[in-house]
């Protein structure tokens, strides 16, 4: 007899015992048009037919190709040979599949180190698109067995290819971007174990609006020297050459693309057309152009093309205090597609990995444990100003441990590494054992922050202060992308309620942020909210327009939370940073918690915040600005004040509020 598998409506049910969807992971695993199925034996063969939805279709995938493919009602049976399947709704949602395993015996494991050459089978960088021979060999490495030590790709190094067309198509959601039905992925390192890629020194480039690198249900994929980047960036820069009788004549170089339409100015690095949102000024050399304000310049599209490389805007860049030579970075504030993601991804280890641009974030790690990264980073291209257009590195609901070493993060629209927590609006009480949950920001929804059997962290609203009693998720239930219903193994703490959150107490990392150099980069270096141990050690922080270290944590806005109990911060150089005001940065290490009710807090956020042994080269700006923080120490440090910049809260080394038990150097 067939077993159903229900997709959205009801839940997903055990198949076979031999392979299952873990019933732990009801709706979960669910994305906007797929479902993930657990291959617990490679010996089983998956047969059935494809929803009932005449005229639509499906896909089955190992994550990598295609395994079927076929329209509603159509059967099909295949082995998969791999450790996860992906049910896949091209052009609907997902219904109802019938499913069953059956027993297959098949012959194929292979145990010892393999190596796979990219020149024999072949996939080189003759190839005019290098993805389908790509994915191929991915596909073979994850076919190869659960048995075998490493199967290592080797490429040979030159610039390859990739182009949406022929990219693999999955859907799932990604935290901190604008969620798409369907992500075009060119290289999907997906269901992998013990799988390395080494690059030689190759450049990938992508072509149009696509997702770059996945890497996702897998566990101990490296990457080695590579670097990546699209084939045009995201955002343009123009050089200031005129500034004459109230308009600014900009120069683009031939790497950027752009159109002028009805007298506007529009980007098109990724073949579609976007307005401009605002302009940010960089000295030529890459350093931001110090306005004291928040950077984003209000800018008028309004222009005229005046050559094939030059365009004159009806803007007087002089009131904005700009001068010729200087360059200006027209952004807007889509997040489509980072340039990676790290999906339930264990033990990755990027090792010189360099980004050279992006259409979001560059690297984006959710539910993965234990990161490494040595080396690469975000560099500068030949005669540019900025690399990604949002944060270089990111992670939401991680555990294990997250150690970046020696990398070099320049010329980013955001942090160079923000690691935070999820958290979620508790919106309903249903019963005492029994909460409705709610995804509280649109560009952080549907992936999975709690199942079943995970510890909570209950926080109240108003003052962010932790229960100390946590909870345990006795049942998750995935209700729809926004919404989450949690049944609750006892009964919710007294004083916690509609209006207060929720953040998984299993999934937080511990953060080693050791030799890396920060610099030229807007709004802030780092940013920290983790109650697992932090290190920030032998770095430079040069030039970012904000704070160099954000330790911040909300409830009310990107939900972002977990406070920090254990950080130190040693041996570093800060060298002129907070040139000018964004979010949470009025000191250099900017302590800033989004606390409603401060004064009503019994215990403060923030805690156990050491900095010593470093140097500070700064004009009169605060050397830390405190909210809510409790136990500060600051000795042994190097400070040079000069006024090469104007002054922040009157030139005060230290602004404290609402904070206990500081011990600061004296000046």
């Amino acid at each position: 007899m067939m077993k159903h598998l229900f997709i959205p409506v009801t839940a997903l049910v055990a198949m076979h015992a031999t392979a299952s969807i873990e019933p732990k992971y009801e709706h979960l695993y669910e994305g906007r048009r797929m479902v993930v199925l657990n291959v617990e034996n490679q010996d089983y063969a998956l047969t059935g037919t494809a929803p009932q939805e005449e005229g639509k279709s499906f896909r089955i995938l190992n994550g990598i190709e295609v395994l079927w493919e076929g329209k509603g009602g159509e059967s099909f049976h295949l082995v998969p040979h791999c450790r996860k399947v992906y049910l896949v709704s091209v052009d609907s949602d997902n219904k109802a599949w019938d499913i069953e395993w059956k027993p297959e015996q098949n012959n194929r494991a292979m145990t010892g180190h393999v190596v796979l050459q990219g020149d024999s089978v072949p996939c080189g960088p003759a190839m005019e698109d290098a993805g389908p021979a790509l994915r191929k060999l991915i596909s073979s490495a994850g076919n190869v067995g659960a048995k075998k030590e490493r199967t290592t790709i080797e490429l040979t190094k030159g610039v390859y290819h990739f182009y949406p067309e022929t990219a693999t198509k999955l859907s799932y959601y990604i935290s901190n971007h604008d969620q798409q039905d369907m992500q075009p992925v060119g290289i999907p390192l997906v269901g992998l174990k013990n799988v390395t890629v080494k690059g030689n020194g190759s450049t990938f480039v992508f072509h149009g609006a696509m997702q770059p690198v996945l890497i996702m249900d897998s566990d101990n994929v490296q990457l080695h020297d590579i670097t990546i980047k699209h084939d045009a960036p995201y955002y343009n820069e123009g050089k200031i050459v005129q500034i004459k009788d109230g308009t600014t004549t900009l120069e683009f170089g031939s790497q950027f693309r752009w159109q002028v339409k009805d007298g506007h100015y529009y980007l098109t690095g990724d073949g579609t057309a976007r307005k401009p949102g605002a302009v940010l000024a960089f000295e030529a050399d890459g350093r931001m152009v110090a306005t004291g304000k928040a950077g984003d310049m209000g800018w008028s599209n309004k222009c005229e093309q005046v050559s094939k490389t030059r365009v004159r805007f009806f803007n007087d860049a002089s009131k904005l205090g700009l001068k010729q030579g200087q360059i200006l970075v027209y952004r807007h504030y889509g997040r489509p597609h980072p340039a990676m993601v790290l999906y339930r991804a264990d033990n990755t280890v990027l090792n010189n990995v360099i980004f050279r641009d992006s259409q979001g974030m560059a690297l984006i790690a959710q539910r993965s444990r234990n990161i490494t990264i040595n080396g690469g980073g975000c560099k500068c291209g030949k005669n540019r100003v900025y690399t990604v257009s949002a944060d270089a590195t990111h992670f939401s609901n991680c555990a294990g441990t997250i150690n970046v070493t020696n990398a070099v993060y320049e010329g980013m629209m955001d942090d160079a590494i923000n690691v935070h927590s999820t958290c979620l609006g508790i919106e309903q009480v249903v019963s005492p054992t029994e909460i409705i949950a709610r995804y509280m920001h649109p560009q952080a929804v549907g992936f999975e922050v709690f199942e079943d059997g995970e510890h909570i962290q209950f926080i109240k609203g108003k003052t962010l202060e932790n229960h100390p009693t946590l909870g345990r998720a006795a049942k998750v239930k995935k209700l729809d992308e926004n919404h989450l219903s949690i049944t609750l193994e006892s009964p919710l703490p007294d004083g916690i309620g509609v209006g207060d959150a929720i953040e998984n107490a299993d999934w937080y990392p511990a953060v080693n942020f050791i030799g890396c150099t920060v610099q030229h980069n807007r709004a802030r270096g780092t940013l920290f909210t983790t109650p697992k141990p932090v290190l920030v050690k032998d770095c430079k922080f040069i030039g970012s327009s904000g704070s160099a270290i954000l330790l911040a944590g909300d409830a009310q806005g990107w939900y972002e939370s977990g406070r920090c109990l254990d950080v130190k911060i040693i041996n570093n150089l800060f060298d002129h940073n907070l040139i000018q005001r964004y979010q949470f940065t009025e000191g250099i290490i900017s302590i800033y918690p989004e606390v409603k009710q401060p004064a009503d807090q019994q215990v403060r956020y923030h805690q156990n915040i050491l900095i010593e042994g470093n140097t500070f080269l700064t004009h009169r700006v605060p050397l830390i600005y405190a909210i809510s923080a409790d136990n500060i120490i600051f000795r042994n440090n190097k400070v040079k004040f000069d006024n090469k910049h104007a002054p922040m809260h009157n030139g005060q080394p230290y602004v404290l509020k609402h904070c206990n038990n500081t011990d600061l150097q004296q000046f």
